[in-house]
């Protein structure tokens, strides 16, 4: 059993055996940081953001500061990632994550922590991710998880609008779906990341796409 806030826990406790079909560069990356260390990537984005102009500026007011969405949009945008162990509020195992996007106009932060979920009380039974999203939390997003061809692929299966101390439960067919793939890309010598956000009726209304390199270095060294 990994140790509370050791991010191995969360990614192995969902996969279980098929954890190992996972392509070798992302089960380290997936695997735990050892302890005084952190996880560091950098790349290019070559999307990223709210493409619809007629909604960014309902991100903006929700989410833009918030460090959940951005409401610009931007293509070959550099970006770094900072991973690092953390613990829930219970002590379970959970990964922060710390992404600085460079847009021209300034840079922008996403914040968010992942762990593992229970059974969820609204949508059933069977474990799956738990992904905070903001600084301070503004969304809360259960997904599902599973290995394809040695990537990761999670499929959002239930979201919670935090707003203060209330909690607003998406419903089902209203919530935007939230898909994530993460797989090696051999011909780059990278990792992939690819996000959509696509919601009903409307379509793709936020993305994400790109490669990067990482690697786990000190805690102490700069980004």
């Amino acid at each position: 059993m990994n140790a509370p806030g050791e991010p191995g826990g969360v990614y192995r406790s969902v996969l279980g055996a098929s954890f190992a079909e996972l392509h070798p560069r992302l089960r380290t990356y997936f695997s735990p940081i050892p302890a005084g260390s952190v996880g560091r990537g950098a790349g290019v984005f070559e999307r990223v953001g709210t493409r619809p102009a007629w909604l960014r500026p309902l991100v903006r007011l929700l989410f833009d500061r918030s460090h959940v969405l951005t409401a610009r949009w931007g293509e070959r945008v550099p970006f770094t990632v900072v991973n690092r162990p953390a613990s829930t509020d219970a002590g379970a195992a959970a990964v922060a994550a710390e992404r600085r996007i460079a847009f021209p106009s300034g840079e922008w932060t996403m914040v968010d922590e992942i762990s593992a979920a229970g059974p969820h009380p609204r949508v059933g039974d069977g474990a799956g991710i738990r992904d905070l999203i903001g600084s301070p939390p503004r969304l809360d997003v259960l997904l599902d998880a599973q290995v394809q061809g040695g990537a990761l692929e999670m499929r959002s299966r239930a979201a919670t609008l935090i707003l203060g101390r209330v909690r607003m439960p998406v419903p089902r067919p209203l919530a935007p779906t939230v898909t994530l793939t993460e797989q090696w890309d051999d011909s780059a010598a990278k990792q992939r990341v690819s996000v959509t956000v696509r919601a009903p009726l409307f379509g793709t209304i936020y993305e994400y796409a790109g490669t990067f390199s990482y690697a786990i270095e000190s805690a102490g060294e700069s980004a």
